[in-house]
């Protein structure tokens, strides 16, 4: 009695056969659904053998391990012989070292030294050109000539300068007594004594002067030869 309730898309004449149509072609296409293949192709692509293995790489590493292999082999045995004996190598490096221009400097040099024991004998063996005398005699020429042209004698000046001089140690001394005269009411030892030494200085004072005059005497006789000695 269920395909009495049944409700078809289309009209039709006996439900019951309509249903069992209906219920055929959708148990159909779902198993057609079931059945469907994608259409996209979503797997992962194919590896080869020669991409995830790598034989020219594994290659050349086997390549790199022997030659390693080789050379440590060819170093142990290198040692083993230096362990052995006292080794077949000299490993001192004693050589000297050699430039291209070494040579040429040094010819350089020498020329050099040549020369200059040339120049050094040269100015040992030369002369001097000015005669030292002959200065000496000009100058004691000019000096007559100074004194016959001078208006005053030279040996004047050197007597106002020792006149000047006295009367200044004149002047000095006449201020000195008076200090000490004015200094003989405080005591009388202080007054002899300062007398007894007024006394010596005066008379150091008037030697000074006459040495004094007599050397400005002695300059003024030798007052030509004032010109330096010839060595």
């Amino acid at each position: 009695m269920q395909h009495l309730a049944y409700q078809p898309l289309l009209p039709t004449g006996n439900k019951y056969l309509q249903q069992k149509w209906d219920k055929a072609s959708y148990d159909m296409h779902r198993r057609k659904v079931k059945s469907a293949k994608p259409t996209l192709n979503t797997t992962p692509p194919r590896t080869y053998g020669h991409l995830s293995v790598k034989l020219k790489k594994q290659k050349l590493e086997e390549q790199r391990m022997m030659t390693i292999q080789r050379e440590n082999d060819m170093l142990l045995e290198k040692i083993s012989c230096i362990m052995r004996t006292t080794g077949q190598t000299d490993n001192r490096n004693y050589y000297e070292r050699k430039r291209l221009v070494e040579e040429r400097r040094q010819l350089e040099l020498l020329r050099i030294t040549e020369e200059n024991q040339v120049i050094l004998l040269r100015l040992s063996q030369c002369r001097p050109h000015y005669n030292v005398r002959s200065w000496h005699e000009d100058w004691l020429k000019t000096l007559k000539v100074m004194d016959s042209i001078g208006r005053y004698p030279r040996g004047r000046a050197n007597e106002q300068k020792g006149h000047e001089k006295s009367k200044k140690r004149s002047s000095d001394c006449e201020s000195e007594e008076k200090t000490s005269a004015d200094a003989t009411g405080q005591s009388s030892e202080s007054n002899t004594t300062n007398g007894k030494a007024e006394s010596e200085e005066k008379e150091g004072k008037k030697e000074t002067n006459k040495k004094e005059e007599a050397g400005t005497q002695i300059h003024e006789e030798t007052g030509t030869d004032l010109a330096p000695k010839p060595k």
